[in-house]
């Protein structure tokens, strides 16, 4: 039940097109800092075990 309830608010809000494109944009523009290649080091580092 919960889960349908969200996903009534979230069409009800991709139906509004201006306030979904802003709160599309403030999602991306609080999102953390990545790297592919800072992830694929940390992997090799922390999962395979290879030296970096």
């Amino acid at each position: 039940d919960s889960y349908a309830a969200c996903q009534r608010e979230v069409d009800n809000v991709w139906r509004d097109g201006p306030d979904w494109n802003a709160r599309a944009i403030r999602n991306v523009a609080r999102m953390g800092w990545f790297s592919s290649d800072r992830t694929i080091r940390q992997y090799a580092k922390e999962i395979w075990n290879v030296p970096v």
